[in-house]
């Protein structure tokens, strides 16, 4: 919002109060909660990428301290969201994908009402950077690409979950293809594609993006492309409830649109 300076002898006391006031009211001021104790924020990778751009600068506008762990949206590895909300780590906010957030309400670790959606999210392809790129344009070549590749690396979150229960059996492949799948856990699905772990990695663009030693091919045609959304929540067990907010806030401003965008995923602020 654009700052704007009145002479002194331009406004009374009680005119100047009077239009803070409004100006709150409109929204155009939040008022930040007193800087004091660490917000705690659990994500999933999905949304990280563009969250770790954007914790600085919120930093620095608020004064908080912000301390991260992250992990997937679901699943029972160590690192999971839920596993660390099962062993009550610290959280004030959580993001995750909506389905798996709605989960976390239904189990009262998240607040009712507090979901908050920030960003749509597609599902791509990657291949160890310098080998040939296959064609996954169609269906059809994305079938010919999957049957070909020697192996295939998906995630043990939303997106590896629907490679593996949905995905195959739509193209009419598993039986020949999930054999040759590994699902990964705890790691990047780019990170074991760029040391040769894997012929061919899936997972959310905007995971396989910022990884080095890969290059991206491009994501699932749209007649198969699954998008998923990612949201935030404020944890039942948070100490600080308004921070949170605030904080949530903030990843879904408008202003936020433009890191967000770069990240690979699609900003909700903007719909």
């Amino acid at each position: 919002m654009t700052a704007f300076a009145f002479p002194r002898s331009a406004l009374t006391r009680r005119a100047a109060l009077a239009l803070a006031a409004s100006f709150a009211l409109a929204g155009c001021v939040s008022t930040p909660p007193a800087a004091t104790g660490d917000i705690h924020v659990m994500t999933s990778g999905g949304f990280t990428a563009a969250y770790n751009e954007l914790r600085p600068s919120f930093e620095r506008s608020t004064g908080r301290s912000v301390k991260t762990a992250y992990g997937a949206s679901m699943g029972n590895a160590s690192d999971s969201i839920p596993s660390r909300l099962g062993r009550n780590e610290p959280a004030d906010v959580v993001i995750l994908a909506r389905p798996a957030l709605d989960a976390l309400v239904a189990q009262g670790k998240v607040v009712a009402g507090s979901q908050v959606d920030l960003v749509r999210s597609s599902i791509g392809f990657a291949v160890r950077k310098g080998a040939p790129k296959p064609d996954i344009g169609t269906v059809d070549a994305l079938k010919r690409t999957l049957l070909a590749a020697p192996s295939i690396a998906y995630s043990a979150s939303a997106s590896g979950t629907y490679y593996e229960t949905e995905l195959l059996k739509t193209l009419g492949i598993e039986d020949q293809v999930k054999p040759k799948s590994k699902r990964i856990l705890s790691e990047r699905v780019g990170t074991v594609v760029a040391r040769g772990d894997a012929a061919l990695g899936l997972q959310q663009v905007s995971e396989l993006l910022p990884i080095e030693g890969i290059d991206y091919i491009g994501p699932l045609p749209a007649e198969v492309q699954r998008v998923t959304v990612f949201s935030a929540g404020v944890a039942t067990a948070s100490k600080q409830p308004e921070a949170a907010r605030q904080l949530i806030r903030y990843l879904n401003a408008p202003a936020a649109a433009p890191t967000i965008a770069k990240t690979g995923l699609e900003p909700m602020s903007e719909r």
